[in-house]
C-alpha cells in the first residue's frame, strides 16, 4: 500500500487505529470551550464528528493517513514588506489541493479494494480537510510526524510542507512497524517567535482569533484594528511559523506536482489589481484555486489592509474608488488603508 501511495503522489504513508487518538476529545473540547475557534462555528456543531473517527462513522475499524508535499523551491518569506505586491500562502499559488488529494485518495482506496479476496466485506471513505476529520493527530499516531509547537503537522523528513489526507475503512489493517511520531521540537521556539499577531498562548496552543490565516480567509467580518498593522502584506493566509521550522531544511522541493506549481498571477500579484477586481473578475482570476472560496469582498478587504501597510501613494486612487463599494467590510478597509497611507507620507514630509 505504502508503494502505491509513493506512486499516487503521497510522500508519507501509515495506518492507525481508529481510536488511536484519544486525548484528540478532550483537546478539541477545552479549545472550542475556550472561545479560540473564533467565527468558525462549523467547529461546534460538528465536534462530536471530529472527536473521533468513530464519532463520524461509527463503523470505522482502521484509518490510513496520508501526506502530499507542497515544499515551496524558494523562500516563502521572500516578498515580505514587498509594498504593492500581496503575498499568498505556498499551499494557495497552485492549483486546489482538495481536488489533487481526493482524486488520489479514491485511486488508492480503489487500489485497496482491488487486493481483497473476492467479495470480502469493506467499506472505504475518503477524506481532506472539508470533513470534520482531525487529521493532524490521526496522522501523528499512524507515524507521520508529530503536531508541533505551531500545532500543525511536522515531519522528519517532509518537515511542515504537508497536505493531510484520510482513508477511514471497516478493514482491519495489520498495522506497519511505524510508532507513532515522537515530537523533537525539543527547546525549539522559533515558530512561537516568528508570530506577527502572537496567536499562540502556549506552545502547541492556537488562539485562531489572533491567527493572520484565521483573519484573512475564515472571518468574514472586518479585521480587528490591532492586527491590521501586522499583517503586512499578506492578503491569504500566513506562513511565518511553518517557514521558520528547522525541519524544513530535510524537506525536497515538491516541483513533480505540477498541480501544485505557483501561477504566475498567483505568486506577487500587484495590490493595485486586485483592488479592482469586481465579482466576475475575481472568480476568473482565482478559477481552480482554493482562494476561490472566500469571495471577491475578503479578497478586496485583505487587499485594502495591505495597501494600507504599503504606504504607496499610487494605491491612493485605487483605494478612494473602495470608498463606495457595495461592501461594507471593503469600505472599512480602504478607509483605513487610505488614512493610514496619508499620515505616512505626511510623516515622511514633514519628518
Amino acid at each position: 500500500m505504502k508503494a502505491k501511495a509513493a506512486e499516487l503522489g503521497f510522500v508519507a504513508c501509515g495506518v492507525a487505529r481508529a481510536d488511536a487518538a484519544p486525548q484528540t476529545a478532550a483537546r478539541l473540547r477545552q479549545w472550542l470551550a475556550e472561545g479560540r475557534h473564533g467565527d468558525m462555528i462549523w467547529m461546534e456543531e460538528r465536534a462530536h464528528h471530529r472527536e473521533s473517527p468513530a464519532g463520524l462513522w461509527p463503523e470505522v475499524k482502521s484509518v490510513i493517513a496520508l501526506g502530499m508535499s507542497y515544499a515551496p523551491a524558494t523562500d516563502p518569506l521572500a516578498l515580505a514588506g514587498a509594498g504593492e505586491v500581496g503575498r499568498i500562502s505556498v499551499y494557495a499559488q497552485g492549483g486546489d489541493y482538495h481536488d489533487v488529494i481526493k482524486r488520489n485518495l479514491k485511486a488508492l482506496a480503489r487500489w485497496l479494494v482491488a487486493e481483497l479476496p473476492r467479495d470480502y466485506p469493506h467499506d472505504l471513505k475518503v477524506f481532506v480537510d472539508t470533513a470534520p476529520v482531525m487529521e493532524k493527530p490521526l496522522s501523528e499516531a499512524a507515524g507521520l510526524g508529530w503536531q508541533g509547537k505551531h500545532t500543525n503537522l511536522v515531519s522528519r523528513a517532509h518537515g511542515s510542507w504537508l497536505f493531510l489526507g484520510a482513508i477511514y475503512t471497516t478493514l482491519e489493517l495489520e498495522l506497519a512497524p511505524d510508532t507513532p511520531g515522537q515530537d523533537t521540537c525539543g527547546s525549539c521556539d522559533a515558530c512561537q517567535r516568528a508570530c506577527p499577531t502572537d496567536a499562540f498562548p502556549a506552545p502547541y496552543r492556537l488562539d485562531a482569533r489572533r491567527c493572520i490565516s484565521y483573519l484573512t480567509i475564515e472571518h468574514a467580518g472586518p479585521i480587528p484594528e490591532e492586527f491590521r498593522a501586522a499583517i503586512g502584506n499578506r492578503i491569504y493566509g500566513c506562513d511565518d511559523c511553518l517557514a521558520v521550522c528547522p525541519w524544513n531544511k530535510f524537506a525536497a522541493a515538491a516541483s513533480a506536482n505540477l498541480a501544485f506549481a505557483p501561477r504566475a498571477e498567483l505568486a506577487a500579484p500587484a495590490l493595485a489589481d486586485l483592488l479592482a477586481l469586481d465579482d466576475a473578475a475575481f472568480r476568473q482570476v482565482f478559477a481552480g484555486s482554493p482562494i476561490k472560496r472566500i469571495g471577491r469582498d475578503r479578497m478586496v478587504r485583505n487587499a485594502a489592509i495591505a495597501a494600507g501597510n504599503s504606504g504607496a501613494a499610487a494605491l491612493i486612487a485605487p483605494l478612494s474608488r473602495l470608498l463606495e463599494d457595495e461592501s461594507a467590510v471593503v469600505r472599512d478597509a480602504a478607509g483605513w488603508a487610505l488614512t493610514r497611507i496619508k499620515r505616512q507620507l505626511s510623516f515622511e514630509t514633514t519628518g
